[in-house]
């Protein structure tokens, strides 16, 4: 039986050795990782089958297995994404800014290490290294709560990066699958610094509404896309079904579609073709079905993130109308305006309430390794100090240093 208190402790005196290293020694772990992870990816690819199997006996749809497989390029890919880190500039110890006040006081603020950080996550094995990687770059120590259905291959991939390292207990996952774990996890503030919750809306409400340590979503992603009335009809269906198509199962697939009256009937009998091809679901507002005869969305299609091959299709009067609709719905993960109209971009951008906003471009390029940044923690969609892919240089707190030479106040 697992100790999450002792867990925690063990967590807090691997933090302390961690920020003793030198971002040579880091990123020398950082390498042996990528080692590990190339070396003895057999014993994680068998691990993943287990939970395959798992998954395939109790019902799972394929679509959420894709979030759950691992094979030799995803793998791959995690080392490349490890060694890129280790070659990444080393944010800790940054300075950000500097002061020198007229009292002779020298105020120099530079970022810092969260030091323990509490990941509660699901599915997708690949986020237990994106994880490790980067909090391992950012000196933190991290306690890992993944979803049971990748119990094996995350122990798989926990107990490889531990070998990597010379300093214990750096990376630690909980096994329990009992939620009143999580409870107990998010309970222990004295030595957790963050809890950062990614996965679906019950997990993130879940961590919002019992934590006693601060939290930084990474939310779900109901995202949408707004066809302008001034849109090109064969362009917007190419953006749209690969928003949808090319990998459902992710945060930043397009689950929900907003259409301008004026293109509508253009647009949805080609597209509602395109989609259907697809083996897409559509489920349309009233005037949608009336144009192509598809099942009648309610109001939980308005705001729900399927996941799956699944799309809402609301039909506007107006741009007004479109981002109302949108502000309302929308998760605030990433929404897209398909439009030539160059102020009516301007101003999506400017009244969209979401992290990312693009045009003319599909939403599943919100990701941290597409925008640059290289692993990311997730998607922040909330209004801190960092909003949208969340990265190596985010996962950073600051700390002022003052320098004096006998100054009172007086």
């Amino acid at each position: 039986m697992q100790d999450i208190k002792k867990m925690a402790k063990n967590a807090r005196q691997a933090y302390k050795e961690l920020s003793k290293l030198s971002t040579k020694q880091k990123n020398e772990i950082l390498f042996e990782m990528a080692e590990k992870i190339d070396k003895d990816r057999a014993e994680i690819l068998s691990a993943n089958q287990i939970d395959l199997s798992y998954a395939k006996i109790n019902g799972i749809k394929e679509i959420m297995i894709d979030r759950l497989s691992l094979n030799d390029e995803r793998i791959n890919s995690l080392i490349d994404s490890i060694r890129l880190l280790a070659n990444s500039k080393d944010y800790i110890g940054e300075k950000i800014s500097e002061v020198n006040l007229d009292n002779g006081l020298r105020i120099i603020q530079r970022r810092e290490s969260f030091g323990v950080i509490g990941f509660i996550y699901e599915s997708r094995p690949n986020v237990t290294v994106d994880v490790c990687s980067i909090c391992l770059k950012n000196s933190a120590a991290v306690i890992l709560k993944g979803g049971k259905d990748a119990i094996n291959t995350n122990k798989a991939i926990v107990k490889l990066l531990n070998e990597a390292c010379f300093i214990k207990n750096i990376f630690q996952l909980i096994e329990l699958s009992d939620r009143a774990v999580i409870y107990d996890l998010l309970n222990l503030k004295d030595d957790i610094d963050l809890i950062i919750p990614r996965g679906g809306k019950g997990l993130i409400d879940f961590v919002r509404d019992n934590s006693k340590i601060p939290i930084i979503e990474t939310g779900t992603g109901n995202c949408h896309i707004f066809v302008d009335e001034s849109a090109d009809v064969e362009e917007a269906i190419k953006i749209i079904v690969n928003a949808k198509v090319q990998r459902p199962s992710v945060c930043n697939a397009v689950e929900s579609l907003v259409i301008h009256k004026g293109v509508a009937e253009k647009l949805l009998k080609k597209l509602s073709f395109a989609l259907e091809k697809q083996n897409v679901e559509i489920r349309g507002c009233i005037r949608t079905q009336k144009m192509i005869g598809c099942i009648l969305a309610d109001e939980k299609d308005w705001k729900e993130e399927y996941l799956d091959l699944i799309i809402s299709i609301m039909i506007v009067d107006d741009i007004g109308d479109a981002i109302n609709h949108i502000n309302n719905h929308s998760s605030k993960h990433s929404e897209s305006i398909l439009s030539k109209n160059k102020d009516n971009i301007e101003r999506f951008f400017n009244e969209i309430d979401s992290a990312v906003v693009y045009s003319n471009a599909s939403t599943r390029f919100t990701d941290g390794a597409e925008f640059g940044f290289g692993a990311e923690i997730g998607i922040s969609t909330q209004k801190i100090h960092v909003r949208g892919p969340f990265s190596l240089r985010d996962l950073t707190t600051t700390k002022y240093i003052v320098y004096g030479n006998g100054q009172i106040r007086e």
